[in-house]
């Protein structure tokens, strides 16, 4: 992760692009990416991913991840320490024999 961050922080910076990537910009582009990633799937029948938008599929995911990974960096998170802390807390959440093959959320496990 830090070689992709540090790549995208090159690129930025060759561009005095920096004076744009504030925290909240970073995170309206973020979802705003997101959206466009959405896009690629509104109206797709059984949420498929349409035939030949496999690589607008890559280009909008790239762009979401890029922007993740600015928006960590502008906050000292190490991206692949709070990913494993997320899933540790969301395993208590989740317990694998109560969320098993159900998309019931944590608190409506088990009833």
């Amino acid at each position: 992760m830090q070689s992709l961050t540090q790549l995208l922080l090159d690129f930025r910076d060759e561009r005095d692009w920096a004076q744009f990537h504030d925290s909240k910009n970073l995170a309206l582009a973020l979802s705003i990416e997101a959206a466009e990633l959405n896009e690629l799937f509104l109206w797709s029948p059984n949420g498929q991913l349409p035939e030949g938008r496999e690589e607008r599929l890559a280009e909008e995911l790239a762009d979401v991840l890029a922007y993740a990974l600015l928006l960590a960096h502008n906050h000292g998170l190490n991206v692949d320490e709070i990913v494993r802390q997320k899933v540790a807390k969301n395993a208590l959440k989740y317990p694998a024999e109560k969320a098993r093959g159900t998309s019931a959320k944590y608190n409506e496990l088990g009833q």
